[in-house]
């Protein structure tokens, strides 16, 4: 039972994936927390999680530490995509600043298996300097906001795959579909023969939503290029599961007089097993 004199914790979530809005689903209906997800606006119709929500940035980690300070939170959820890099390391230096509690929700990453033929990469500019010489069709997945990167492929063509249709400079020889999953391995074979593709392009996002095209690309022979995800901030713990989430939440936010004695600060190791 919540103590009716203690006001609800507060839990801000930096949200905008599945598990983002599974969390908060979680979270919201239990009395003795407040949940709020933040969501970058970046989506112009987003799916809006249970709880209080918010849109919009906060204006870099000082920005952030202010909002955490005004709005007396209690616990902070990096549960943002795998690639926002810039609002993980900002949510890092907020909680240390503000000090909160912080944790990172992060799906297991996608790994290769038998017959899969995979050209890992670090970055997107990477990706691109590997496409002549893997094929000239190419299927890329990872989101609109980097097409830049590509820009400078003249004779590529390029199939561009994403939630809203997205803006110049993109690769001069491109066709976009607006689509948004779950996508199903039927349906990424049909997209594939349909269009010819001999190279897919995607980041290692890890969602079993987005899974589906590596299977397609697998069975067709058609080489994958993986940008691989950039690091969680040191010294954060890591969730891979909203579950494990919701574990840290109740030790982080319980009183004092109920939460058990720990020789080191209340946490799970890096990553959370």
């Amino acid at each position: 039972m919540p103590d009716a004199a203690r006001p609800p914790r507060h839990v801000l979530i930096l949200g905008g994936t599945t598990e983002a809005r599974r969390l908060a689903a979680a979270l919201a209906p239990e009395p003795a927390l407040r949940v709020t997800t933040s969501l970058a606006g970046r989506v112009a119709a987003p799916r809006l999680p249970d709880g209080e929500v918010r849109i919009g940035g906060f204006g870099g980690p000082e920005g952030l530490t202010r909002w955490l300070r005004e709005h007396a939170v209690d616990a902070l959820i990096d549960a943002t995509h795998p690639f926002a890099g810039t609002i993980s390391f900002s949510a890092a230096r907020a909680a240390a600043t503000a000090h909160v509690p912080l944790l990172a929700l992060r799906r297991p990453g996608w790994v290769p298996g038998p017959g899969d033929d995979w050209h890992q990469v670090t970055s997107l500019d990477e990706a691109a300097a590997a496409l002549p010489a893997l094929g000239s069709r190419i299927f890329l997945t990872t989101g609109r906001m980097g097409l830049a990167h590509f820009a400078h492929l003249t004779d590529p063509w390029f199939l561009v795959r994403s939630v809203d249709a997205p803006e110049p400079p993109h690769p001069p020889r491109m066709e976009v579909l607006l689509d948004r999953g779950p996508f199903t391995v039927e349906g990424e074979r049909a997209l594939l023969r349909a269009h010819r593709i001999d190279v897919l392009v995607t980041k290692d996002s890890g969602a079993a939503a987005t899974a589906a095209k590596l299977t397609a690309a697998r069975e067709a022979g058609i080489p994958v290029v993986v940008v691989r995800r950039p690091p969680v901030p040191d010294g954060v713990p890591v969730a891979a599961n909203p579950a494990q989430a919701v574990e840290w939440i109740h030790a982080v936010t319980a009183p004092l007089s109920a939460r058990p004695i720990h020789t080191e600060p209340i946490g799970f190791p890096h990553p959370l097993h």
